[in-house]
């Protein structure tokens, strides 16, 4: 089953969707509750409850009500990245495809998993064992880690001079004194760093500080840089055998490639994410780019959990000065308008694409 999957009569008016998968970090004590929420006793929500049983690891239905929220426990990637998953699965599941229609699908880092079972490339229980499985081994191996620093203003205008600046510290750090430090994600008007401790340390020193920032993002390890290069060799004898196939709708990835239904090689999609998208950097910026740019989406969706993606993906679009957009208001005003950016963590919008009752089942 793939959230891009419709049986029913659909209207040929239906407004076109850019869905925009989230990442590691969504889901936090404001969102421990929401699965049971919105699939407690949903069939694919207990198969997904059955495989980690299986797997002797408490279910994720367990984790998101019985065992209070503890960061400890529920940010471990083993835990963190299904949860993120489920949750985002149940918003999708949600939409009603008789007022809607998915163009294309892309995410941010561990979003390209998420990614992958929304557009069909992967079943859902196949892709709950890629995304649980990469979890675990990023959990156990942690290494490295990430550091997260904005080269916008206040207002989301680029910096241009700021982000030549920023990238020129990964070249003076790098390689000094045992240091490493890397590019990691291109995140709208953020860039994500990712090094062992003395590079992330030494870029900490070189940057000045803003308002809570430079920020450690908490039990994540150096993502889509060489230090996982371990990870990567193991991931490819563990996941060998994945069941990636073309997808039913576009994805884009982490360089902004896009994938069609017709013209997907599997080999070639498993190779590159179980292979260049673990090491080389993520460029989240670019894959936004192409997906408004190529598709012509008449709204972007963010599904839940949390809406901390949101931020990033409306800084692209100032970027790109969609719809003429060039700032923070001017993006704040086209949302209070007809918001064009909807982030299915906040109940209002998600009210505004879901179907008129949710009491009708969320997925065989």
């Amino acid at each position: 089953m793939s959230a891009t999957r419709n049986s029913s009569p659909v209207s040929a008016a239906r407004e076109r969707l850019l869905v925009v998968c989230p990442g590691r970090g969504t889901y936090n004590a404001t969102e421990w509750g929401m699965l049971n929420r919105l699939a407690g006793g949903c069939d694919w929500l207990k198969r997904f409850d059955a495989m980690r049983r299986e797997a002797d690891m408490p279910t994720l239905s367990e984790l998101d009500g019985e065992t209070p929220f503890r960061r400890s426990l529920h940010g471990r990637g083993e835990h963190a990245s299904p949860l993120i998953y489920a949750c985002a699965w149940a918003d999708l599941l949600a939409i009603d495809r008789e007022r809607y229609e998915i163009v294309a699908v892309t995410g941010n880092s561990m979003g390209w998993y998420i990614a992958l079972a929304v557009a069909g490339a992967l079943n859902s229980e196949d892709a709950l064992h890629l995304i649980g499985t990469m979890g675990l081994m990023m959990q156990e191996t942690l290494a490295g880690g990430q550091v997260i620093y904005p080269w916008v203003d206040e207002s989301w205008r680029p910096d241009w001079t700021l982000r030549q600046e920023l990238l020129a510290l990964i070249e003076r750090i790098h390689g000094s004194s045992g240091a490493e430090l890397y590019l990691s994600i291109e995140l709208g008007g953020m860039l994500v760093f990712g090094g062992n401790e003395t590079g992330l340390a030494r870029l900490a020193e070189a940057v000045p500080p803003r308002e809570r920032l430079p920020l450690r993002l908490h039990q994540h390890a150096a993502f889509h840089t060489p230090l996982q290069e371990g990870v990567r060799r193991e991931a490819r004898r563990e996941l060998a055998s994945l069941p990636l196939h073309a997808p039913e709708v576009p994805m884009i990835d982490g360089r902004g490639h896009v994938w069609t239904p017709w013209s997907t090689d599997s080999e070639r999609l498993w190779d590159y994410t179980l292979g260049e998208q673990l090491v080389a950097p993520y460029d989240f910026t670019a894959a936004i780019r192409v997906g408004v740019r190529e598709f012509a989406p008449d709204r972007i969706v963010i599904p839940g959990p949390g809406a901390t993606l949101g931020g990033a993906t409306a800084q692209v679009l100032v970027q790109l000065g969609w719809r003429g957009l060039d700032s923070k208001a001017a993006f704040l005003a086209l949302q209070a308008q007809d918001p064009a950016l909807l982030c299915m963590g906040i109940p209002e919008q998600r009210e505004r694409l879901v179907r008129d009752t949710e009491a009708m089942p969320l997925g065989a």
